[in-house]
């Protein structure tokens, strides 16, 4: 069973699952707490009744700890697993992993929040976002593809179908802060097919004056008014 108290020695397999060190996790745990309690009074029952009896009666659920029910979501949220997976990882079947996911991303997303560590998703305010500034505006944009269940619609099929992944994708745009390596912006949620280049001039993100944006080839000849763009060029070396 996947847990916390499993996990926590274990630094390499740890960032790996999360996408955080332990000291990142430290950080964001009372956050998380917090607003969990926010979200989910104690005195409260999960249905939100009021509870006859102390919290932590009965039975002992499968997410019992604030540290349990964080390393789940964001396993979840860093791996992209099916539901029925990420279940059998902590022991819930699909239709309880589907209830936590949907209960506890608000309180990932209010924690984050406030600690001004929530990506923007405005493009329209990248420019006056908190993490754009951390550092002089040096910034990295990517696109990035996530596997989604096929559509039904033969339609919809085509436009999620990646060559690049030979699979049905969601894609997002994404800013990096160079300094930091935090994610500044998250774009919405396109087909996979999408190019990046499209999707970012459709995203139409407003950047700081005399910001520096490394690029890949996937978005060859984006050029952003009053940005410096910098694409790595290809070492073909020499051939004999």
């Amino acid at each position: 069973m996947l847990n916390y108290n499993k996990l926590q020695n274990r630094p390499r397999e740890f960032l790996a699952a999360t996408g955080l060190t332990q000291a990142e996790f430290e950080q964001l745990l009372p956050a998380f707490q917090t607003a969990y309690d926010i979200k989910y009074p104690p005195e409260r029952t999960l249905e939100g009744q009021t509870r006859q009896r102390r919290r932590g009666a009965g039975a002992k659920g499968k997410l019992p700890s604030a540290a349990d029910k964080l390393l789940f979501i964001l396993v979840y949220q860093k791996t992209n697993p099916l539901q029925t997976m990420h279940g059998l990882q902590c022991t819930l079947s699909q239709a309880q992993t589907n209830y936590w996911i949907h209960r506890l991303l608000p309180v990932l997303q209010h924690a984050l929040s406030a600690l001004a560590m929530q990506p923007e998703r405005d493009a329209s305010r990248v420019a006056v976002h908190p993490l754009t500034w951390e550092g002089a505006p040096a910034l990295a944009i990517d696109g990035t593809e996530r596997r989604r269940q096929r559509p039904a619609d033969g339609a919809r099929q085509q436009e999620h179908y990646s060559g690049k992944k030979k699979a049905h994708t969601d894609k997002n745009i994404v800013l990096i802060n160079e300094h930091t390596g935090k994610v500044v912006y998250l774009g919405p949620t396109v087909p996979g097919k999408t190019h990046d280049k499209k999707a970012a001039d459709e995203a139409a993100i407003v950047y700081p004056a005399n910001t520096t944006l490394d690029k890949d080839t996937g978005f060859q000849g984006y050029e952003p008014a009053g940005v410096l763009t910098a694409q790595p060029k290809k070492n073909r070396g020499a051939r004999p």
